[in-house]
C-alpha cells in the first residue's frame, strides 16, 4: 500500500521577511510525505512549469493551499498558479478529472481579528462566505474541501499561540499520512 502524500504550495510574495506563513511552512516541511514549494522561490517571474506542477499534483493526494488572506483572497502568486496549472482537461472539463478524490486543505491568516469576519463585523461577511470562490473551485476540480485551518490577528499573535497553531498544522496534516500506512 502507498502512503498518503501531500502537497504544501506555499503563497506569500515575500516568504523571507513572513513570520506566521514561513513559521508554518517550516512547521510542516520535516514531516514525512509532505512535500513544500514555495511557490514565489520558485517562479519569481511566474512563468510556472506547468508540467511539472501537474504532475505533482497528480502524485500527491491531498494539496494544501498555505497564504496570507490579501484583499479577501489568495494572493497573486497562487492566482496566478491557479490561472496556469489548473487547466482545461486537467483539472476540469472534458477529460479533466486528474484531481477528482483528492483532498484540498487551506490554510491561512488574516490580519483581522475573527470576530470582523461577520455579518455585523468589519468586513461583512464570514470567513466560510469569503471563501465560497475557493470551494466552487475546489468543486469544479473534483477536489473535496476540508475546513479551512485559519490563523486571525497574525501581525498580533503571540508566539506561543504561534506555536499552539503550528501545531494544530501538522496534526492537520500528519495523522492523513499515519492513517492511509496502515
Amino acid at each position: 500500500m502507498t502512503s498518503h502524500r501531500t502537497l504544501v504550495l506555499v503563497a506569500h510574495p515575500d516568504l523571507g521577511s513572513s513570520r506566521i506563513t514561513a513559521h508554518l511552512a517550516e512547521a510542516v516541511s520535516g514531516l514525512d510525505n509532505i512535500t513544500v514549494r514555495d511557490l514565489s522561490a520558485l517562479y519569481p517571474d511566474r512563468r510556472f512549469d506547468v508540467a511539472r506542477e501537474q504532475e505533482l499534483l497528480r502524485g500527491h493526494d491531498t494539496i494544501v493551499w498555505q497564504f496570507p488572506w490579501h484583499w479577501y483572497s489568495v494572493p497573486g502568486v497562487m492566482k496566478e498558479w491557479m490561472d496556469q496549472v489548473l487547466s482545461y482537461g486537467f483539472a476540469f472539463g472534458a477529460g479533466g478529472d486528474a484531481l477528482h478524490g483528492k483532498r484540498l486543505q487551506l490554510v491561512l491568516s488574516t490580519g483581522g481579528p475573527e470576530s470582523s469576519y461577520a455579518p455585523t463585523g468589519h468586513n461583512r461577511f464570514t470567513m466560510a462566505e469569503l471563501l465560497l470562490p475557493l470551494d466552487a473551485t475546489a468543486h469544479l476540480c473534483g477536489l473535496d474541501m476540508a475546513e479551512p485551518l485559519v490563523l486571525h490577528s497574525a501581525p498580533r499573535v503571540e508566539q506561543t499561540e504561534l506555536e499552539r497553531h503550528a501545531a494544530r498544522y501538522r496534526e492537520l496534516l500528519a495523522p492523513v499520512g499515519a492513517a492511509a500506512g496502515q
